[in-house]
């Protein structure tokens, strides 16, 4: 196929439409748009849609994992450990919370962090491991569960909730993996806790927005923990805005000092429309990553894989290796392609190569692997406004920048 003409190309807008914009003018005009019925009719969908029994949302999925941090007692003296390859809300809620930061490399060629460093990682002060599902993949659990117990006999729990489990907590960031699938569960059922975000350029948005969710299967008093998070969420307060606002009811008790960090109706009720149209959005993700594969496939380049016998990706970011290029020449390609109006990004730069970390000790030479995987990717747009002919758009543009740039054909 060929395509003519130049066309611009965004890297990962918003997909709203006309009833997105009903729904949140209706919210304003009712009255109520702070936390109310539609976070909580959210809420219930989203545990629907998961299969899990609750679900919280919050203000972003940085609030959900640090929340979950805070409940699970971990702090001041405690390890968690996450990768050295995602963004950096996967560890700055560990600092958050006062508890020491432990990165682990990826494997070599692999996205994932490495499973048998996160073995040699866990000490006696290890209390979570944050796994990270990047681009919308489930990562190996089962390969993290293994782990997690094979040093069950290190784990020192602090107080009743870690007694429960008797072993390193697993905690996902599943920031890109709403509605992910893997060996016939869905994200959310399979992680200990699993935190997903919202933000404007997830699959799903609430423009900022999170959610956290828990399997049903680990003895956990569902209704005492999502009290908990109700509390933490809105200053250890004992009733929300719409409890207080019933006749006679203004009286309400502050049980601890929480945070600030819920979701609104307004932002709700745009999750609700966004939610009723999202297994469209996951297909129409799919069909441009088919057509972005097929092109691909006669270059000598490397592309994330979404789809597989017992997985499926939720189609959030297209992640293309390129062998045998550096840092400089990648950068080249992005500038190049943004001159075509094809703007491109990188997912992600290792936390250890930037400032805030090396000040906190690290090293990006202790993790090589996650340089290399960093210094050749690019990320390709992906979304739902593409249309087959953006798609194979994009792709000549960087065949031709390819071959001109490295010699790629």
């Amino acid at each position: 196929m060929i395509v003519l003409g130049r066309k611009h190309i965004s890297f990962s807008p918003p997909d709203i439409s006309r009833e997105e914009i009903d729904e949140v003018e209706n919210v304003l005009k009712s009255g109520w748009i702070t936390t109310g019925p539609k976070t909580k009719e959210f809420e219930r969908k989203i545990a629907e849609y998961i299969g899990v029994s609750k679900a919280v949302c919050l203000n972003s999925a940085t609030a959900a994992m640090e929340l979950t941090l805070r409940i699970l007692g971990i702090g001041p003296g405690d390890e968690v450990i996450t990768s050295a390859y995602t963004y950096t809300a996967s560890a700055a809620v560990i600092d958050h919370v006062g508890a020491k930061i432990v990165l682990v490399d990826t494997a070599p060629d692999s996205f994932e962090m490495d499973y048998s460093q996160l073995a040699d990682s866990i000490t006696e002060k290890t209390k979570a491991v944050i796994a990270v599902d990047l681009a919308g993949r489930i990562c190996d659990h089962d390969a993290i569960y293994q782990v997690v117990e094979s040093k069950k006999d290190l784990f020192k729990p602090n107080n009743e909730i870690q007694g429960l489990f008797n072993r390193v907590i697993v905690l996902t960031d599943s920031a890109h993996g709403f509605g992910a699938r893997r060996k016939g569960l869905v994200s959310g059922q399979i992680a200990d806790f699993t935190c997903f975000s919202f933000h404007a350029v997830k699959n799903l948005t609430t423009a900022e927005g999170g959610a956290v969710v828990w399997r049903n299967d680990l003895g956990l008093d569902d209704e005492e923990l999502y009290r908990k998070f109700m509390l933490y969420s809105l200053h250890g307060q004992s009733k929300d805005a719409l409890a207080k606002n019933q006749k006679g009811t203004w009286e309400y008790d502050i049980i601890n000092i929480g945070y600030k960090c819920n979701m609104t109706d307004i932002l709700a009720s745009l999750g609700l429309v966004q939610l009723r149209r999202y297994d469209g959005f996951l297909e129409r993700r799919r069909q441009i990553i088919g057509i972005y594969d097929e092109m691909l496939k006669p270059l000598i380049v490397q592309s994330f894989k979404h789809f597989g016998d017992d997985y499926a990706s939720t189609g959030h970011l297209y992640l293309l290796r390129i062998p045998g290029i550096g840092e400089g020449e990648r950068n080249e390609i992005i500038k190049e392609m943004a001159e075509d109006d094809i703007i491109c990004n990188v997912h992600y730069k290792p936390l250890p190569m930037f400032t805030a970390y090396r000040n906190l000790g690290f090293d990006i030479r202790d993790y090589p692997n996650a340089f290399n995987m960093y210094k050749n990717e690019i990320s390709l747009p992906l979304h739902t406004h593409l249309s087959d002919d953006d798609a194979v758009y994009v792709i000549q543009c960087l065949k031709k920048i390819l071959e001109r740039l490295t010699g790629i054909n």
